[in-house]
């Protein structure tokens, strides 16, 4: 038998996907006539966040690049990583996508979402095993998180309890882990309000590698969000796929 490993980070938590395929496996001959056309899921798994400006870019990217270095293995900050700072993670009905933007749009044409002002102040990892999924971590003022409960009174009477994997932007692994479904059904209450904790993931390494980089002096600096969006959730919660763009005051 020939095994194919796949591995996903779920939140700090690493699992390994085994395909296992028979000797001998070749591929089907292509086909003469076009597939018919994925139907869209009835629920999506949604991020609304906020876009950092190109202070928090630059530290982030210095980190990831950093991270690479000593562990190549890792991810690049690329247009499935994309930098960001979650406000809510729901599931939605798909049908439903249109009103929930229009209710969110309300908010951030409101807000003085560029205005903020944030503190990056410490690193962080989440540990799983020998890897840790690093973090920069912001620090939740009271105008963020006022902003984020109205982004998620905005979004509640869309919101739905659970999903599946189709609600996701899954690739050639159509099923995330039951945890990241468990996570996104329980953002509110258990990641938002007093338990929010606001963040910008920089990437992946051993965990003894971070513990050394954690010990480092930090150089808090400031910065603004530049934007906001609502994107399609991937594995391991990542901004996988934007969905809207949202005008907000500059």
């Amino acid at each position: 038998m020939r095994t194919n490993v796949k591995s996903i980070l779920l939140n700090g938590a690493m699992a390994y996907v085994l395909v296992i395929l028979p000797l001998g496996t070749v591929c089907a001959p292509a086909q003469t006539t076009k597939p018919a056309a994925k139907a869209a899921p009835n629920v999506t798994a949604i991020d609304i966040l906020l876009e950092p400006d190109a202070m928090m870019l630059k530290h982030a990217q210095a980190v990831n690049d950093r991270l690479r270095k000593v562990f190549p293995k890792g991810f690049a900050l690329d247009a499935t990583h994309r930098p960001h700072i979650t406000l809510v993670q729901r599931f939605v009905l798909t049908k439903n996508l249109d009103k929930v933007y229009a209710a969110v749009s309300k908010v951030f044409t409101s807000a003085n979402v560029t205005g903020l002002k944030l503190e990056a102040f410490e690193y962080y990892y989440i540990p799983d095993k020998d890897l840790g999924l690093s973090g920069i971590v912001i620090k939740p003022t009271p105008e963020l998180i006022k902003l984020e409960m109205q982004v998620i009174d905005a979004v509640t009477p869309f919101a739905e309890k659970t999903g599946t994997s189709a609600a996701f932007v899954t690739g050639d692994v159509p099923e995330v882990l039951p945890a990241l479904i468990t996570y996104v059904s329980e953002f509110v209450p258990k990641s938002s309000g007093e338990n929010y904790h606001p963040h910008v993931t920089t990437g992946l390494a051993t965990r003894e590698y971070l513990d050394k980089m954690l010990k480092e002096p930090f150089e808090a600096f400031t910065f603004s969000p530049t934007g906001a969006a609502v994107y399609h959730l991937g594995h391991f919660g990542t901004a996988a796929k934007k969905l809207k763009q949202f005008d907000v005051k500059h």
